[in-house]
């Protein structure tokens, strides 16, 4: 093969986006790791879960028509309805309120 051949294949591969010279294995993964779309522009990396706070209005609003039922509020709900009735309210603490707070 002659200078040129081998010149004008190297300017080939790098027009068409091939490797221009024969590299090792880690090479060519650095080199496809290049040729990739990074991680924030890709569609199935960006959108992969849903958007949760319209998710979380959505089950809130179907919990309070009935047609969705979460079996963890309904008990965290329960409990607090049988506190209420027993006469053991817990009251809701303050930020910035307690023993700790008042050392600082």
């Amino acid at each position: 093969m002659s200078q040129y051949s081998q010149r004008m294949g190297r300017l080939a591969a790098k027009i068409f986006g091939n490797v221009s010279r024969p590299t090792n294995v880690k090479s060519q993964k650095v080199e496809r790791m290049f040729t990739q779309k990074p991680y924030y522009l890709r569609p199935e990396v960006v959108d992969y879960y849903p958007n949760y706070k319209v998710i979380n209005r959505l089950d809130i609003k179907l919990r309070a028509f009935g047609m969705f039922r979460d079996s963890h509020l309904g008990v965290i709900n329960e409990i607090e309805r049988l506190s209420v009735i027993k006469g053991k309210v817990l009251k809701t603490r303050r930020r910035y309120k307690g023993r700790r707070a008042t050392r600082r």
